[in-house]
């Protein structure tokens, strides 16, 4: 081997070295992103259309699997409670947590929250944020949940007349809805008529660094696997050429 530093394929160690490096650490990277995901999140199927046109039926989301003590006000949560459907996990919005007031309608059409009124861009229908007038107090440690379809959604209005006037446990909570993986619509967006309130809205999860983690270790496995070839065929030109003047 002479010691110009190249294999006696053409290849040069270093390069070599590095783009086994950039192989390695790529797989790292992607695998990881994908285990990270996994750890964190938690697909579900949307089982009705009562959070349209954020979610629709048969949607595939993403939800983070978070505890119940950190919801806010305005998450699209995922969960289930026996008073509601034991069996089946329910999509709803948090517009009210523990020791909040919640009203509608008010002079304007807009639910409000302690006296708040909250805007709702996310509503399927325009006209009153309820077809029916309520008030609700919500019991600390609990939840009051309504469906982005007020006109046929079914939630914390339907049980106003149980114990805690239709809200449910914190507890029951399983994850928040992060974004819709399929069709692809991309992340759920926080409602920023919340974020005055106290407490504000919650932070978006890490979905995005999961999928650049992702997109990274592609990008580095590609360009690692790539080297060797490039190379090869670089030196193949190289012996192709004839010098000027040999013939």
């Amino acid at each position: 081997m002479s010691g110009n530093g190249r294999t006696g394929d053409g290849h040069g160690r270093l390069g070599s070295m590095l783009s086994g490096l950039a192989v390695a650490v790529g797989c790292v990277f992607f695998l990881g992103g994908f285990a990270w995901g996994a750890v964190v999140y938690k697909p579900y199927t949307v089982p009705t259309g009562s959070m349209t046109p954020t979610v629709q039926a048969g949607d595939r989301i993403l939800a983070q699997r978070i505890d119940g003590n950190e919801v806010h006000r305005g998450d699209v949560v995922v969960f289930t409670d026996p008073t509601w459907d034991a069996n089946l996990p329910m999509v709803k919005r948090v517009v009210g947590i523990g020791g909040d007031r919640i009203a509608c309608c008010g002079k304007d059409g807009r639910l409000t929250v302690n006296g708040k009124p909250i805007d709702e861009p996310y509503l399927h229908t325009k006209g009153p944020a309820s077809a029916e007038d309520f008030t609700a107090e919500v019991p600390k440690g609990k939840l009051f949940l309504l469906g982005d379809e007020r006109t046929a959604s079914l939630d914390s209005r339907v049980h106003l007349d149980e114990a805690g006037q239709g809200s449910v446990p914190r507890d029951a909570v399983q994850a928040r809805v992060d974004a819709v993986a399929w069709p692809m619509n991309g992340m759920v967006d926080r409602p920023q008529a919340f974020a005055s309130l106290p407490g504000g809205v919650s932070s978006p999860g890490p979905l995005w660094l999961q999928l650049g983690a992702v997109l990274v270790g592609v990008v580095l496995i590609l360009c690692g696997a790539a080297y060797g070839p490039i190379v090869a065929r670089s030196a193949r030109n190289r012996r192709g050429k004839v010098p000027a003047g040999a013939r």
